[in-house]
């Protein structure tokens, strides 16, 4: 006991340390000498929890997560909450730590970071489909803005993700909205040259014929003939007169 007493006072951020090497042992142990390190906050204003997400450690976070002091919400100097950073690990794989802190610890998925995103936010950006329809199903919006007026939509557009595209969309996101440059979602996927969203956006009411802040129309955002020939022809055979 004597040992880890000095090794937390040599080390204030131990328990960080461990909890972003995945070191289990070592959490618990600290936890159990000094139960207030778990809220010990970093140079970054970050919690061990949050190392623990970042890191997609799913026992630590378990163990961080027991504690009386833990706060679901808890957000680091970003704004980020671990809710966030679990939702925008690759590949759908913090999705154990999603469904914790969403059913067991009842986070909310509505909270913003100081750039106004919020977990589904990442979650598209990410292309985590899995956790996108996780977040949905908890109470989290396909309506929200960020500070530079996005919604999760022009993301899910900008990435090429036909799935989430369409999975925003029943979940009633606006698809004419447009950002702080006057993009909407449909400006966003031409511009990216991701001619099925595009067309997905068309399908569900997309209008061509606003104008983003530079005034060009979506069509005009085409990088190349072969993605406007895309377009045009899938909408034609959607009955959707572009010309």
């Amino acid at each position: 006991m004597a040992a880890l007493q000095q090794a937390i006072t040599d080390n204030k951020y131990a328990l960080h340390e461990a909890a972003r090497d995945g070191k289990a042992q070592i959490v618990e142990s600290l936890l159990a000498a000094k139960p207030r390190l778990a809220t010990k906050q970093d140079e970054d204003a970050r919690l061990p929890l949050h190392w623990a997400c970042s890191y997609n450690h799913l026992d630590i976070v378990r163990l961080l997560t027991a504690q009386k002091s833990f706060d679901p919400d808890v957000q680091d100097g970003s704004g980020w909450t671990p809710l966030m950073i679990a939702s925008s690990l690759k590949d759908n794989s913090g999705t154990d730590i999603v469904n914790l802190l969403l059913e067991t610890k009842e986070a909310s998925p509505m909270i913003t970071t100081n750039t106004g995103a919020t977990a589904l936010h990442f979650a598209v950006s990410k292309g985590n489909l899995d956790i996108c329809r996780t977040l949905l199903k908890h109470g989290a919006s396909a309506r929200t803005k960020d500070v530079r007026g996005q919604l999760p939509l022009h993301r899910a557009a900008a990435i090429g993700n036909v799935p989430i595209v369409k999975l925003l969309l029943e979940n009633k996101s606006p698809v004419n909205a447009t950002d702080v440059d006057g993009m909407t979602a449909l400006h966003h996927a031409i511009c990216e040259g991701n001619g099925d969203v595009a067309v997905e956006l068309l399908k569900a009411g997309a209008e061509t014929d606003k104008k983003d802040g530079d005034g060009r129309l979506a069509m005009d955002c085409a990088p190349d003939a072969k993605v406007r020939s895309f377009i045009l022809k899938a909408a034609e055979r959607e009955g959707i007169d572009l010309e």
